[in-house]
Formats: C-alpha cells, structure tokens, sequence
C-alpha cells in the first residue's frame, strides 16, 4: 500500500484511472465528513444522506473517465453531490404529499437521526441550521461549516459571487445571535467512523464491476 499522504486527489485519481482502484477508499475517506454534511444540510435523514453519499460515489467512480482535470476533484464530486440531493428531495417531497393525502392527521416527520441525539444543544444547533431556506443553509454549510471557499461554493452551486455573500450574510441574520460561537462545532452533522467505514465498504463493493 503506497503512502497517499502526499498526493492529491487529483494525484490520487489519475493513479486510479491507470489501474490503481484500490485507491478510491483513500479518496472517499478524504471527502466522507464533508459529503455527510452537505447532505445532511439538504436532506436532513442520515440515513438517506448515507445513500446519496454511496449514489454519488459510484457515479462518480464511473464517470472519472470524464473528469476535467483542470478543475478540483472535491468540486467536481460536490456538484454531483448536489444533484443527487435535488433528486432525493424531490423523491421524499412527493413521497410525503402521497402520504399527507391517505391521512387527515397531523403528521410529525420523524428522522433516523432524531432518534439518537441525546445533546439538547447539539439538537438546538442542528434544527436551527435545518430550519434555514435551503439556498441560504446551503451556503452556509459550505462556507461556515467545511470552510470551502467562495470560489468552490459558486463552482458546486452555480451561483454570483454576489450571491454566496449575499445568502451567507442572510443565512447568518437568520440564525440567533447566541448560536453563532457554536455552529463550528465537528459534532454537528457528526460522521461516524463505524458510517464512515460502511459507505466506504460499500461502495468499493461496487464499483469492481465497473470500467473506467
């Protein structure tokens, strides 16, 4: 096993595309907590993040034929990333008006992820951010968050610069003033090892039946 620690990801990538695929895991691990996060902050079901993460994986993994290599891999993977998440969304949005209309109840929207926390100001933090219009938290969880740089967050969202400012300054209006010395918090939208190690075994599953 070669050390990886000095290569890039866009290093570590063309190793993979001339053969080396064992190499995929190093780049997953890399990328894991940030994807989790991205996908938690749009979807908001662990569970369901866990599988966009696994989706988004194994379609890039097919597509890295295509990869331009002058552009930052992170950014590449992170748009279709996004994609995916718009995908689910829409899945989960029309799956919850299907519901809706068999029950003339309320219903109280229930997530995996709710069902283990256990820190009341782990859970204030994490419905505070959730509780955000999509393009503001979006935004804010790629700057605030996993300190991407306005650059990367216009690439992966195809947003102005003006407009990741702009959402950003709103996003953080939004938010309460006694939040904000907490939001940095690696707690937030934690990701697991155990996670970590499962979407990573998963996925290198997978992709063995695929070319590049």
């Amino acid at each position: 096993m070669i050390n990886t620690d000095s290569l890039s990801d866009e290093d570590i990538v063309e190793r993979i595309i001339n053969g080396q695929s064992y190499l995929y895991e190093t780049i997953m691990r890399r990328l894991n907590a940030r994807m989790f996060r991205i996908s938690m902050s749009f979807i908001g079901d662990d569970m369901e993040a866990e599988d966009i993460m696994q989706n988004t994986y194994i379609y890039a993994y097919r597509s890295l034929g295509s990869f331009n290599k002058r552009a930052k891999f992170n950014t590449w993977i992170t748009r279709i990333l996004i994609n995916e998440c718009i995908l689910r969304k829409k899945k989960l949005q029309h799956r919850q008006k299907v519901i809706n209309a068999k029950r003339t109840n309320d219903i109280v929207t229930h997530t995996p992820l709710n069902d283990v926390m256990n820190k009341e100001l782990k859970q204030l933090l994490e419905n505070a951010i959730a509780a955000l219009p999509d393009k503001y938290r979006m935004v804010f969880v790629m700057r605030e968050m996993e300190d991407m740089s306005t650059q990367e967050t216009m690439e992966v969202l195809g947003i102005e610069e003006s407009n990741v400012k702009i959402r950003l300054m709103r996003a953080k209006m939004l938010l309460r003033d006694q939040l904000k010395d907490y939001y940095r918090s690696p707690e937030i939208f934690e990701f697991h090892l155990s996670r970590c190690d499962r979407v990573v075994d998963v996925v290198m599953q997978q992709i063995t039946q695929y070319k590049i």
